[in-house]
């Protein structure tokens, strides 16, 4: 049985647009919340950890999950797939807060599952034009795929009616603030009203 206080934080945006840096920044602080390890098909960067940072595991793999009804949200991104594991999350629920760092596909699939008490905040940065800077500085792209990801904004960004904050990252730590105030205010209380903040 879950804690009656944990919460259940989706963090959502456009490539580039802060929410992993932001994600960690929450993990500092506060101590309760982990991150939903999510389950991918794609090869880890160098930087990342198979288990830590994502599951890393084959098409094969992911594909006999998604028939066993493994996953209570998966989507296919950019070549590859992303899912998060039913049990996996329901042991860490029970002892901890979660951050999930999923996108509007994800999070339309959570959102039936009305036993999980999300709070759906989704960033944006200021412009397309500062999206495009941050894609091309964090140098993790081809620029291929820096472009497919540009491309996708327009798309990405007609999903923030589907959430219950809305917030523009024009400054990393004001935007960090909002989100504090959005998690302290839910662990008092459980309603949640749309908001968009920038």
């Amino acid at each position: 049985m879950r804690h009656s206080d944990n919460i259940m934080v989706i963090l959502s945006s456009p490539s580039g647009a802060g929410k992993t840096t932001l994600t960690k920044k929450i993990q500092q602080k506060y101590q309760t919340f982990k991150v939903s390890v999510s389950h991918t098909t794609r090869k880890p960067r160098t930087n990342e950890v198979d288990g830590v940072d994502y599951n890393f595991i084959s098409k094969d793999e992911f594909r006999k999950l998604i028939d066993k009804n493994e996953f209570y949200e998966y989507a296919k991104i950019f070549e590859n797939y992303y899912g998060t594991h039913k049990k996996i999350t329901e042991k860490l629920s029970k002892t901890n807060d979660i951050i999930f760092d999923i996108d509007w596909q994800g999070t339309k699939q959570l959102s039936k599952f009305k036993e999980l008490r999300l709070i759906k905040i989704f960033l944006i940065p200021p412009n397309k034009k500062e999206l495009k800077k941050r894609l091309v500085e964090r140098n993790q792209n081809t620029i291929e795929e820096v472009e497919k990801r540009f491309q996708a904004f327009d798309q990405d960004v007609k999903k923030w009616k589907d959430y219950d904050y809305v917030l523009i990252n024009k400054n990393l730590d004001n935007c960090y603030k909002q989100i504090e105030r959005i998690i302290t205010s839910h662990k008092k209380a459980p309603t949640v009203n749309s908001q968009i903040t920038s």
